[in-house]
This record gives C-alpha cells, sequence and structure tokens, in this order.
C-alpha cells in the first residue's frame, strides 16, 4: 500500500496480514503512517496503490459491504458530550445498521464489557477521561465487527480503565476478532502477548510474534546503580544515580565496569541485569526509543 500528502511519502509499500483471533500490536514514532494506515483501511481517506482484503473483499471496491465488518476506535474521542451514554450507543450502532433488539442486546453486552452500565444514563460529558475513552471504544463494538481498529486506546484512560480495555481487547481475539492495535505503550503489547508490526519510514521493517521479534532484536541491558551522580564510563549511558549498556553478556559487562569504577565503588548501590524485552528489539530495529503520543496525521498538517 502507497499513501503520499504532497511530496511526503508516508506509505511506501506497506505489506500487513492480520488473522482471524490475532491481536497485532501496530508500532511506530509519531509520522511513520500508522494513523494513515488505518484511516485508508476504514475507508476515511483513498490510498495512492495497493490494495486491501478484509474477510475476502475488496476494501477499495467494496467498502460498502465491509464497513459492517469492521470497527474503528481513532485516537480522538468520537462522542457526543450532551448525549447520555446509551443515546451515545443508539446513535453509533444506528449508524452502523443495528437496530431495534439487537440494538438493545448489544448495549447491553457492550455495556458489560467496558464497565458502563451504571453509566448509561450518564451524560458523556461528565465522565472522567477514562470512562469517556471506554464508551469511544464500545462504539466501535456496537456491530459485532470481524476487523477491529484501535488507535492509542488508552491515551488518557486510568490504570483501571486501561486495564478493563486490555482485558475486553482479549477477550474480542480470543472470540475470532483480528485486531489491529495501534500504540506507543510497548508495555500493553507484551501484557496481550500480540504479534508486532513495526512501522519505519512507511513499511513494515518488522513482523512476528512476540517472542520471536525480541529473540532476533532484543538485547539484555546491565544496570549500575549509584548514590548521588553516576559516574561517566565509555560505553555506557549515564541517566542520572544509574549507567545502562546493553551487552550480549551483560553480566561480564557489569563486572568489567565495576572493576573501572575506581573511587566511585564505594558509591554503588545497585547492580540489575534486564532481561531482552520489546523496547530493546524496537531500538535495535528503529534505532530510536519509542515516542510520547501523537497521530502522523498531525504531523502531515504540521508539515502542510
Amino acid at each position: 500500500m502507497r499513501k503520499s500528502y504532497g511530496r511526503l511519502d508516508v506509505l511506501r509499500g506497506l505489506d500487513l496480514d492480520v488473522r482471524p483471533g490475532e491481536i497485532c500490536g501496530l508500532l511506530g514514532r509519531n509520522g511513520a503512517g500508522k494513523t494513515t494506515l488505518v484511516s485508508i483501511v476504514s475507508g476515511l481517506c483513498a490510498a495512492d496503490g495497493g490494495c486491501v482484503r478484509i474477510d475476502g473483499l475488496d476494501a477499495f471496491r467494496d467498502m460498502r459491504r465491509i464497513r459492517s465488518r469492521i470497527g474503528v476506535a481513532p485516537q480522538d474521542l468520537g462522542i457526543y458530550p450532551t448525549l447520555s451514554v446509551r443515546a451515545n450507543l443508539e446513535c453509533f450502532g444506528g449508524l452502523n445498521g443495528v437496530r431495534g433488539s439487537a440494538l438493545r442486546l448489544r448495549i447491553a453486552e457492550v455495556a458489560e464489557e467496558l464497565s458502563l452500565r451504571d453509566l448509561l444514563s450518564r451524560r458523556a460529558g461528565t465522565l472522567s477521561g477514562g470512562q469517556k475513552r471506554r464508551l469511544h471504544t464500545a462504539l466501535a463494538l456496537l456491530h459485532d465487527a470481524k476487523l477491529l481498529f484501535l488507535d492509542e486506546p488508552t491515551v488518557g484512560a486510568d490504570v483501571v480503565s486501561r486495564s478493563q480495555l486490555l482485558a475486553a481487547v482479549r477477550r474480542l481475539a480470543a472470540a475470532g476478532c483480528a485486531v489491529v492495535y495501534a500504540t506507543h505503550h510497548l508495555a500493553e503489547v507484551e501484557d496481550m502477548g500480540a504479534s508486532v508490526a513495526i512501522l519505519e519510514g512507511g513499511v513494515i521493517r518488522e513482523r512476528g510474534d512476540l517472542a520471536s521479534v525480541v529473540a532476533r532484536h532484543g538485547r539484555s541491558t546491565a544496570e549500575l546503580e549509584f548514590a548521588g551522580e553516576a559516574p561517566v564510563l565509555a560505553g555506557w549511558d549515564r541517566d542520572g544515580a544509574c549507567i545502562r549498556r546493553a551487552a550480549p553478556d551483560p553480566a561480564r559487562a557489569a563486572a568489567a565496569a565495576i572493576a573501572a569504577l575506581d573511587g566511585d565503588a564505594t558509591r554503588l548501590r545497585n547492580v540489575r541485569i534486564v532481561p531482552a524485552s520489546l523496547e530493546s528489539a524496537y531500538l535495535a530495529v528503529t534505532g530510536h526509543a519509542p515516542e510520547p503520543n501523537g497521530s502522523d496525521m498531525e504531523r502531515v498538517d504540521a508539515v502542510a
């Protein structure tokens, strides 16, 4: 798939396959193309080239039929603040062709799934940030989609709401839904045991299950903590009271560092070996750490 905004190439031949029952953690920096990908597949904007197939249908030719099979919860909240939670659910359910007793049943199911049952009569604008995020996600679930796109679904969510959202995603996948989960929170991808797709420079740089991606690219890290400011040591990254280094044998690296400390050894308070993680694998693939939340569409607007 390809997509450009003027002279800015956002997607440059992207290829991604997500199976029923799979949670795919879509990772990438601001501007990598995550939001653009979600927008194209959900029919919100057109691609410049390529194809999308959903449940055997061509998304560009059969979007009218496909709309009932996909659910989208973009990063920016899309709720009506002056309506009640129930009215929001009724409105969006009706827009997706769910009506009558079927809609009432789905509202009850989704409200139970995302802990909204006791909030149905509340005006949406009075909800907390986490409650609004759960409602926003619930709107994408009403028509029992086969493919679900969640773009930064836990932004602004409190700890309880985040836990409830992640649990709901796991249950949806277990029921056979394919989930594309675009996020900067790598720990959430690890917690769900999701597969990984690292999007960088408009293409998928790495794709695979979590364990294999970490095994291929992750590096264990040695970390030394000191009383007061950490000393400067060649080859080690310094961060306040700590120095860190990724190494094939972090225990040996830590021992060598301790031997080179001289007088600073008396200030050494702790030595930790941090196992290889998705964050270390992401850093190895992209050359940079995950960034704060944001969307590539915001970056495109800024460039324009």
